[in-house]
């Protein structure tokens, strides 16, 4: 006599029902299909209807058979390929696998005799990584950690984690499988660009979560906000930063005045000009600094877009133009033809922007840059405002522009905010301007000069309708 089991839809007899191997609680035929489509199987209906024919714990048999089968054979293509003594293949790592599923089974589940049956593996995972050593001399150990992983997807797919344990060994296949990759990426990373990386993650993952997001004191200085500035534009910088690693030797100068100006306009065109003072190429060197200033237009967008909504609303349309007319613009003028032709490599290496000190400096100047504004706002007002916008372009107009971010709309009106951050990238535009007449040859300085004040002029003309 038969009845139909309500949570699994499976026909079992009365009698089954008492063994203890069917009273686990059964995964779910739909579960089950989600997670085997998740790893190839198209047609899910099928996973289903065998679900349905098999025994209650014959799925997760072969869920075990599969995934420890897959190591296996990947392990065993690697023995196949060396003359030294390699553990396991296609036949062990599929017994370690019903090892586990077998140990699961009879405790229940319980995770204590599961750990148990981890250690007995992994003793004897020891004894044959001992007899490799001495076999070799020198033998790594990750045939060994494929099997310890295999033991605890096998766990896993017993307690019903299906995706899990099929991750943990996609993943560890990958690894196993992309050696040569993974190994090779030690020849082409310097020591000092983990170390970068690591700093990126103390700024982004370690300080900023544990920073109070609350406001304080009589000018609402909110800590996490304040720090996720720092990280949005070390982000940005560090974006720029990388790429210009890994483009190194290709692009030539143009390449490198885009990626420049993402990283720091500023510098960049001091560079450009010191360069151009010893290269006889005017057309490229000023329509390179017409670049790097057309790119930073597009990560003022950036900028501004992930720190107010409202604010890029009015200021989306004038960046992108403003961008198009420095990139495009720019690019068109190194087209003209020049006494001298010929490639011009790169030789700009940009600076570490990760660095610790300059991250802190930058979070006290935005920190100055909010209580400055609220204090102009105060008391001088609308003309304060842009007049601290004029001052602040001869220097770094991060701090001041970030701070317009988080001002606008609450203490200043959002058109006041958008001029002044408009008056603060052409007054910025402007000092650069400066700095390649004074640095580079008269040819080149003069059209950088020309240009760049016109950029300056052009990012002014939305003003006249912020201003109604």
């Amino acid at each position: 006599m038969c009845e139909l089991h309500t949570d699994t839809t499976i026909l079992i007899s009365h009698d089954a029902s008492e063994s203890p191997l069917v009273s686990q609680n059964l995964p779910s035929a739909p579960r089950l299909s989600a997670s085997l489509g998740a790893i190839g199987y198209a047609d899910t209906d099928v996973v289903a209807d065998l679900y349905r024919l098999l025994p209650p714990e014959g799925v997760k048999i072969l869920l075990v058979l599969f995934l420890s089968f897959l190591t296996g054979l990947e392990r065993e293509e690697h023995k196949t390929s060396t003359d030294r003594y390699s553990f396991g293949g296609v036949r062990t790592y599929p017994l370690i696998g019903l090892i586990a599923y077998g140990v699961s089974l009879l405790s229940g589940g319980q995770v204590l005799p599961v750990l148990v049956g981890f250690a007995v593996v992994a003793g004897f995972l020891l004894l044959s990584y001992r007899h490799k050593v001495e076999a070799s001399g020198f033998a790594g150990i990750t045939s060994e950690m494929s099997a310890l992983t295999t033991y605890i997807a096998a766990a896993l797919v017993f307690r019903e984690e299906f995706w899990i344990a099929t991750t943990l060994t996609v993943a560890s296949m990958l690894l196993l499988e992309l050696k040569a990759a993974l190994e090779g990426l030690t020849k082409r990373i310097a020591p000092e660009e983990i170390l970068t990386f690591t700093k990126f993650l103390l700024l982004s993952a370690v300080i900023l979560p544990v920073l109070p997001n609350q406001e304080f004191g009589p000018f609402q200085i909110n800590p996490a906000k304040a720090w996720l500035v720092v990280v949005a534009v070390s982000t940005v910088s560090y974006g720029s930063y990388v790429i210009q690693k890994l483009t190194k030797g290709q692009g030539g100068v143009l390449l490198a005045a885009l990626l420049g100006g993402a990283y720091s306009s500023t510098v960049t065109t001091v560079v450009l000009a010191k360069r151009a003072a010893r290269e006889n190429r005017p057309h490229l060197f000023s329509g390179c600094t017409l670049i790097a200033s057309g790119a930073m237009y597009l990560r003022l967008a950036g900028l501004v877009t992930l720190f107010n909504r409202n604010l890029i609303l009015l200021l989306g349309v004038p960046f992108l133009i403003l961008a198009a007319a420095g990139v495009l613009g720019g690019w068109l003028w190194t087209r003209m033809p020049e006494s001298h032709t010929g490639p011009v490599a790169r030789e700009f290496e940009p600076k570490n922007p990760l660095e610790l000190r300059s991250a802190f400096l930058f979070a006290v100047l935005f920190l100055v840059m909010l209580v400055a504004t609220h204090l102009v706002v105060t008391y001088l007002g609308k003309a304060g405002v842009y007049s601290l916008a004029a001052v602040m372009g001869v220097s770094d107009v991060d701090p001041f522009i970030m701070g317009m971010t988080q001002a606008g709309g609450t203490t200043t009106a959002l058109t006041v905010a958008a001029a002044a951050i408009l008056l603060a990238a052409a007054s910025n535009n402007l000092v650069k301007g400066i700095y390649a007449y004074s640095m580079s040859d008269h040819k080149t300085g003069i059209q950088s000069l020309t240009f760049l004040a016109a950029l300056a002029a052009g990012g002014l003309v939305p003003l006249l309708w912020l201003a109604r």
